[in-house]
């Protein structure tokens, strides 16, 4: 663990060219500390920053700010940085939770997310609801108990580093019943060659090309190209799109076409952006009054850092982003005012094979 800001860079050079996945840990302030690494030069930033008002972590530091305007301003700092050392093809996903001012709930998140997509061209690609399954305790008797938080999913540009096939779950299987393909949730095809042969609304045209294109998706399911599919014939099922032709793709292909598919990846779906993850226990002995849990990180860590990718965590506390980093194969830096966190981070990850 390094506090000398002048061997910033040179403990994060010889890092960046060893083997080891072993987390680098670097006690400082975060803006000061992200203002030695270089230019492009990570790939994948995860972290919770302290929220405002809410607790007093061990070396103070951002949080403390008596205008919650100030903290936002000071967070935006940090944000500049971390766009800075970022690489273009790179991710920054920012957990935050809100606070309350004489009664007011004050949207923190929601005016730091605006603010980095305004001011320092942030591109905002989910904004993920953190659904806590359990709340804390919540004595108001004038409002709804708080049980979810926003992570927010940045990027720098429009062409970046996803691997939605390293997220998917695993699929249903086709298999064949009485001679005929059936999909892993009972479409064989049969329903939907019947309406397609009753159809007021089709052209004959639109109907030969809607029996040759159902053949071909019967056979992609066959050959294991999709695990799943729904046909939406014109007139026959409710659509999921505005009906203007104008505003939807959908729409204009139902109107010149007469039907369109909804395909489902063989790999399986993609994870939805509301994710039911229970908190990190806070009776643990480390201290840390906010440990984000484990599961928050790995979604992000596996779709969007490279598996040699350097992840990084400006307020990484007791090293939560770093153990899963480490635990997925990829290299990774936390930072930490909080020389005490850190020990506690060190620890956590000498303990993973």
């Amino acid at each position: 663990m390094e506090t000398n800001t002048s061997s910033y860079v040179d403990k994060f050079s010889n890092y960046i060219k060893s083997n080891d996945i072993h987390p680098l840990f670097l006690c400082g302030d975060s803006l000061q500390v992200l203002k030695e690494i270089p230019d492009e030069s990570i790939d994948f930033c995860m972290t919770s920053p302290p929220y405002w008002q809410k607790r007093k972590y061990s070396g103070g530091g951002i949080g403390l700010e008596k205008d919650y305007r100030d903290f936002i301003k000071n967070l935006l700092l940090i944000c500049k940085e971390i766009y800075r050392v970022l690489k273009p093809t790179g991710s920054f996903w920012l957990n935050l939770g809100d606070s309350y001012k004489d009664k007011k709930l004050l949207a923190i998140p929601w005016r730091v997310a605006i603010a980095l997509m305004d001011e320092q061209n942030w591109i905002l690609r989910n904004d993920v609801v953190w659904n806590k399954v359990k709340g804390g305790m919540d004595n108001s008797k004038d409002k709804l108990g708080n049980a979810h938080e926003p992570i927010f999913h940045f990027v720098k540009n429009k062409k970046y580093y996803y691997d939605a096939d390293a997220i998917r779950s695993q699929p249903s299987q086709s298999k064949v019943v009485n001679g005929s393909v059936v999909s892993a949730t009972g479409v064989s095809g049969v329903r939907y060659k019947r309406q397609i042969e009753l159809s007021t609304a089709l052209t004959a045209e639109q109907k030969e090309n809607a029996f040759y294109a159902l053949n071909n998706i019967l056979n992609d399911v066959k050959e294991g190209k999709l695990s799943d599919f729904r046909m939406v014939i014109k007139k026959q099922q409710r659509t999921t799109h505005s009906d203007s032709t104008e505003l939807s793709g959908r729409a204009k292909e139902l109107d010149e076409k007469g039907f369109y598919f909804l395909k489902y990846h063989p790999k399986g779906s993609k994870p939805s952006d509301v994710w039911d993850i229970i908190p990190e226990d806070e009776q643990r002995k480390d201290n840390h009054s906010a440990p984000y849990p484990e599961d928050l990180c790995k979604i992000p860590i596996i779709a969007t850092c490279p598996p040699d990718g350097i992840a990084l965590d400006p307020f990484t506390g007791t090293g939560t982003t770093n153990k899963v980093a480490k635990q997925n194969g990829r290299k990774s830096i936390g930072i930490d005012i909080s020389e005490e966190y850190l020990q506690v981070a060190e620890e956590r990850c000498s303990f993973l094979v």
